[in-house]
């Protein structure tokens, strides 16, 4: 899969925002379109895979035209094999989601649940809620998909706020028609330095991992009666045996804004990424109208193994995790091969009571 960044401009402003602080030191950044097709044809030489997706930093419909001609060329070179799927705040207006209706296969919304702690978590940038404008959306597009090959699906940032909401937030997407939910614990947002050593961020951050996966649990085996899928990101790799987390590790070009491939979606800007750097291993030359890439870069990428981290060695579900999160560990600890304990002993907990799948996911973390 090859991820665009679109834009950095966003119309929610979300308590939580994990690359708020890059963005407000920079002007509007929106990808360049011949570099955005520079990143397809890129992708269809170096991959078998024909699948694009759109992100971050802001919402990517916010670029709309812009999607669409990427869309456009893509399908051109790939024809029917062509697949798309999108990331978004689901704040859109109705030419959007009627184009979105047609072209998209995979559609992802970024929805913390019930109004009440949606439009605290994620309002509108004028300060009002957003939840009615999804909520539309989402019926909308799910009345209206017919036989069209599209999912559309939430993934929810668990915070304290709604913790101990699960089941609620179950019932609530069954509602309105989904049936597929993925669910994230809050983690600290990218700064000027690795978390281990900003006290300030430190001292903000709270969340109980322990708590989490006792609630998951519940609303896992909630979801299964209702026939509905409630993934965790900690339990993304529990449809099969890996040594590699994800994407970043293979890795997988995520374009930016300012003209750089990127390993992960923390990383949403090439040109200062600070303790991030390891993670941008190609840039655009304009020169040659081509991507540059640091081969020694990806060496490392491909290297996060689990047999390469001494703390995922003995681990009983190490083969069914790849060693976490690339892009939380190297921010909150400083080191691609480092460790967040008390998620390790979250994943192994909630392994111990849910076990692991025989067949992959109908789809994948978003």
């Amino acid at each position: 899969m090859a991820s665009f960044f679109l834009t950095t401009r966003c119309n929610l402003r979300c308590i939580y925002c994990y690359n708020r602080e890059e963005r407000s030191q920079l002007k509007e950044q929106t990808l360049p379109l011949d570099i955005a097709k520079a990143g397809v044809d890129y992708y269809f030489t170096n991959s078998l895979s024909r699948h694009i997706r759109f992100y971050g930093p802001g919402e990517p419909t916010q670029a709309f035209s812009l999607m669409k001609d990427i869309v456009a060329y893509a399908r051109q070179k790939a024809g029917d094999l062509l697949t798309t799927e999108l990331q978004t705040n689901g704040c859109f207006g109705s030419d959007i989601r009627s184009w979105l209706l047609d072209n998209l296969n995979i559609i992802w919304i970024s929805f913390d649940g019930e109004p009440e702690i949606q439009n605290v978590n994620r309002p509108c940038a004028n300060g009002k809620p957003s939840a009615p404008i999804i909520e539309n959306n989402v019926r909308w597009l799910i009345e209206n998909k017919g036989n069209r090959n599209l999912m559309v699906g939430a993934r929810v940032t668990i915070t304290e706020a709604n913790i101990h909401h699960q089941r609620q937030i179950i019932d609530y997407f069954k509602v309105l028609g989904i049936k597929y939910i993925w669910s994230d614990p809050v983690f600290p947002a990218v700064g000027e330095m690795p978390v281990c050593n900003d006290l300030v961020k430190l001292n903000e951050y709270s969340f109980d991992m322990d708590l989490y996966a006792d609630a998951y649990i519940d609303a896992y085996n909630y979801a299964k009666q209702k026939n509905i899928f409630y993934g965790s990101f900690l339990t993304c790799n529990f449809d099969g045996v890996c040594n590699r987390h994800c994407r970043a590790c293979t890795p997988a070009p995520h374009f930016t804004t300012d003209g750089f491939i990127s390993a992960c979606d923390l990383v949403t800007f090439g040109n200062s990424p600070k303790h991030m750097e390891c993670f941008v291993y190609g840039k655009w030359n304009q020169g040659k109208k081509q991507f540059d890439i640091d081969e020694s870069k990806v060496s490392a990428l491909k290297a996060r193994t689990t047999e390469n981290m001494e703390h995922c060695m003995q681990c009983e579900v190490r083969e069914h995790c790849g060693g976490y999160c690339l892009g939380e560990v190297q921010n909150e600890t400083g080191k691609l091969t480092g460790q967040k304990p008390r998620t390790c002993k979250a994943i192994r907990k909630i392994a111990k009571s849910i076990g692991f799948k025989d067949e992959q996911y109908p789809y994948l973390h978003p």
